[in-house]
């Protein structure tokens, strides 16, 4: 197949990107570098530096004839959304509309796309989430990805456009970006391994989903493959707090860190948790990294990363 894949010098989408290399797949990137590195995009994969707000975005689905899009360019940060919600929708909602439009002007017949399983459903009314459970974001990262959403449904009704939507729990892993606010294993490995005070927000109860990305690749791979509009949880369906997550990884790269803890965040949520069965009865696919191999792996790539 011929694929796009939107934001694929960050974190989850270049891996991505290399998995479709791998199966086959003829790749090409947009990212506008804000957030992805260009060393994470892989060498035979066409790499375009672009904003998907850009109206050049349609001249590369005219050049190439996609038959898939991957998109998971996005603005990721909650807080920031919630700091400059005016920002957040005009990237997630109507960059994402620029590529939408582009597809369905140039034929393309499948989307995938990385929604979020962590901020959709809003403080949950069982645990884990299935994809039945009611939407309703608490920030406006959440609800630009609920919108998108609402799009793909529209464009599966009036253009029959495919479209396979993932609503990730948090994923972690190599690649991930330290800076900002998102991905707090990424935060906390980067601040350990240079010496920095590692704040826990509040008293560190909040418990996450927290999924590697090598299953969420996996999931990518499967969801590629799916015929027909499908949404799918991607997830553990466990549970765990941010004080286990820096235990574990200070116990690996800087055994006598204090455990400090700051202001709680107003309007954390407490607890986010998915179930990914129908993942299971669709494709038989289940999440095979433990949190524990997955935080060592993480762990030492963060510090093959580090200064000497």
């Amino acid at each position: 197949m011929n694929i796009l894949v939107t934001g694929g010098a960050g974190f989850i989408a270049s891996h991505i990107t290399d998995a479709y290399i791998a199966a086959g797949h003829d790749v090409a990137v947009i990212d506008d570098l804000t957030g992805g590195r260009r060393e994470n995009v892989h060498p035979r994969a066409t790499f375009y530096q672009m904003d998907i707000r850009d109206a050049s975005v349609t001249d590369i689905f005219a050049r190439h004839a996609f038959d898939a899009v991957s998109h998971h360019a996005a603005q990721m940060d909650v807080r920031r959304s919630v700091a400059d919600p005016a920002f957040d929708a005009s990237v997630n909602v109507l960059g994402g509309l620029n590529i939408l439009e582009a597809a369905r002007k140039h034929g393309v017949r499948k989307i995938i796309f990385a929604s979020t399983g962590g901020a959709i459903y809003g403080e949950q009314d069982y645990f884990p989430a299935d994809e039945e459970h009611p939407t309703r974001p608490l920030s406006p990262y959440g609800i630009t990805k609920l919108t998108t959403e609402k799009y793909l449904f529209y464009y599966k009704a009036v253009y029959g456009m495919d479209a396979v939507i993932l609503r990730y729990a948090n994923v972690y892993g190599p690649r991930q970006n330290p800076h900002g606010e998102a991905g707090v294993v990424a935060i906390f490995a980067s601040k350990l391994l240079k010496g920095e005070h590692t704040i826990i927000n509040g008293d560190g109860k909040q418990t996450r989903d927290y999924t590697y990305v090598a299953d969420v690749v996996q999931a990518n791979l499967h969801a590629l493959t799916f015929q027909g509009s499908e949404i799918f949880n991607v997830g553990t369906g466990v549970e765990h707090d941010v004080n286990y997550l820096f235990q574990h990884l200070a116990r690996t790269l800087r055994p006598n860190a204090p455990e400090q803890h700051g202001p709680a965040k107003p309007g954390e949520q407490m607890r986010s948790v998915i179930t990914s069965e129908k993942m299971y009865r669709t494709f038989g696919w289940r999440p095979m990294t433990s949190l524990e191999e997955g935080l060592r792996v993480t762990a030492e790539w963060f510090r093959t990363q580090s200064p000497r």
